[in-house]
């Protein structure tokens, strides 16, 4: 798909900007269900500075650790034990949290952290996780490793501010963390099948497909707002009750 999409008669000029917008586009759609999970790792921390704050510094190192694997994709790209390891970790991941129990108080389930410093390197190990997906799919769509640096950086703010997005959407939309979890089911299994049978990995289209059908199914019910959960409605023995002890 990305080869048809490539071979328009562009003008050098419009070549590189051209390439630019696509690999800018592949990071914001394929980096949904990565601020998922990084939103749910941070969301294992207590304080909303704190996980800000594990997200800043999770995210610059998730950068650097980017960076390197850029520099030397071409390299990487040759073993793939790195493909292995990298959908090993997010199915882990996926296992981990759909098996993982519920929070008495707040009925939630996944990561719990006593410091923040627990959850940094873990959210920079998933991004990587997920740049083994991106990064090998941006080569395919240009071989100057400058312009895929420029791509690479602009989606990591891309996804630092969906991130954010995702940590206040995550106590909002009810299915929406389970839907995220899914949706990295969907990447880990493309990077088990690339390893293992190569010719049953789905195509880019078929994974962004099923990732924005599973995302409009995790955004379409609220939670309830805490008071209306709180206050209940009398029953009607109750205020029957009340009203002959009145008259009485």
């Amino acid at each position: 798909m990305l080869d048809q999409v490539l071979n328009f008669s562009l003008t050098p000029q419009l070549q590189t900007p051209f390439l630019l917008l696509i690999l800018i586009g592949l990071e914001a759609v394929l980096s949904a269900d990565n601020a998922v999970a990084l939103a749910a790792i941070a969301q294992g921390i207590q304080g909303s500075d704190r996980q800000r704050n594990a997200l800043n510094v999770g995210m610059f190192l998730a950068y650097v650790l980017r960076i390197i694997l850029i520099l030397t994709a071409t390299w990487v790209v040759k073993f793939w034990q790195f493909e292995l390891l990298g959908a090993a970790y997010l199915l882990w991941l996926v296992f981990n949290y759909f098996t993982s129990q519920e929070q008495d108080e707040s009925h939630d389930r996944g990561f719990h952290f006593a410091s923040m410093w627990q959850a940094i390197p873990m959210i920079a190990v998933t991004d990587l996780a997920f740049s083994l997906d991106s990064v090998t799919t941006a080569i395919a769509v240009s071989d100057r490793t400058w312009l895929i640096i420029a791509g690479g950086t602009i989606g990591v703010i891309t996804l630092r501010f969906l991130a954010g997005l995702f940590l206040r959407w995550l106590d909002i939309y009810t299915h929406l963390e389970d839907a995220g979890f899914i949706t990295v089911g969907f990447v880990g299994l493309r990077l088990l099948l690339r390893v293992v049978y190569p010719d049953l990995a789905p195509p880019e289209w078929l994974m962004i497909t099923a990732i924005v059908c599973t995302f409009i199914w995790g955004f379409s019910k609220r939670n309830e707002p805490e008071s209306s959960r709180e206050i209940s409605p009398m029953p009607v023995k109750a205020i029957e009750t009340r009203e002959k002890q009145k008259q009485n």
